[in-house]
């Protein structure tokens, strides 16, 4: 039997496709499954999530860790005021900051898709990870896009007062950009925003990634959906998004990294490597055009993508 291979321009294909899916809300899961069985032939065998000996899920591994090196570079300056506040939080034995209040806000937002992802995502991507049930969880996705921008529309977007603990910084979460605010000074004040959630509105924002377990299903669009419900513009729903995204990807990416060590990574250091390069590359890419899409745009546009992408696949995946 031959063993499936991953080649160079599968690499680049794949690793483009992640870095730009993982954070569009349009899920780079059910584009890894969707992409290789439309395309056919080698692909279709050596980019299998069930192939035996595939390197496949090994290659995906580690262009998540590219994805989550990309995610820390572009908000290098919020994690150093991130982990410092954290830092000081655990000296001090208080949370007196929105740094120091945001850093715990992330771990508790964060606790139930670990716990989650360790129980349940090797079940799920064994069973559910083909593509007909992909195209179908891509439709699941853009319905649920299109029903919280509807929900947003119906309930209007004002000035929503977030209520929240002892410690919070009493800022407002406004739902118009902020203009004429330098972009060193808007992010810090983005965050001090994100810092005034509840303990219950973060940790819902953050179990809502569960979700994403399903392939199909975007991890940054139920989060920033999420996130807009519990009355975050959608600036600041994606920016929590994308710092709720650094550590779970991370901790997901380095926990399977040995695979790339053992048989499944054998002979495809190269290809490895290539890949998580282009993922990285165009993860900073998206990162700067959607941080900047979500000051004055919706989710609209991607759950109609979503929904005829979907149809598409069960159209042609139910009949092939």
């Amino acid at each position: 039997m031959t063993v499936p291979a991953l080649t160079y321009p599968e690499a680049v294909v794949i690793g483009l496709l992640q870095g730009v899916t993982e954070l569009f809300p349009v899920s780079s899961l059910g584009h890894s499954v969707l992409l290789p069985a439309a395309i056919g032939g080698s692909w279709a065998r050596d980019l299998s999530l069930g192939a035996d000996q595939s390197p496949y899920l090994a290659f995906l591994v580690a262009v998540h860790v590219a994805t989550a090196a990309a995610l820390v570079w572009f908000f290098r300056a919020d994690w150093v005021r991130i982990v410092r506040g954290l830092f000081t939080s655990v000296r001090d034995r208080r949370i007196a900051d929105p740094d120091q209040r945001l850093a715990w806000l992330l771990i508790a937002a964060t606790v139930p898709v670990g716990v989650a992802g360790l129980l349940l995502e090797h079940t799920v991507r064994t069973t559910l990870g083909k593509p007909l049930p992909a195209s179908v969880f891509l439709i699941v996705n853009g319905l649920l896009l299109a029903a919280v921008e509807r929900i947003r529309r119906r309930t209007g977007e004002r000035r929503v007062p977030v209520p929240a603990g002892p410690g919070a910084t009493g800022v407002y979460v406004a739902s118009s950009a902020r203009a004429g605010v330098s972009a060193g000074h808007g992010d810090v004040e983005s965050d001090h925003r994100l810092a005034d959630l509840g303990w219950k509105q973060a940790t819902a924002i953050g179990a809502a990634q569960i979700l994403a377990l399903l392939p199909g299903v975007s991890r940054s669009g139920v989060t920033i959906g999420a996130g807009l419900l519990r009355g975050l513009s959608h600036e600041d729903a994606a920016r929590f998004a994308f710092l709720l995204a650094t550590p779970v990807i991370a901790a997901a990416g380095v926990l399977k990294l040995p695979e790339l060590a053992g048989p499944a990574g054998q002979g495809v250091a190269g290809p490895v490597l290539v890949g998580s390069v282009v993922a990285g590359l165009a993860a900073y890419v998206s990162l700067r055009f959607l941080t900047r899409y979500f000051e004055t745009r919706t989710l609209n546009p991607f759950a109609i993508y979503c929904v005829v992408a979907g149809l598409a696949g069960v159209a042609w995946f139910g009949t092939h």
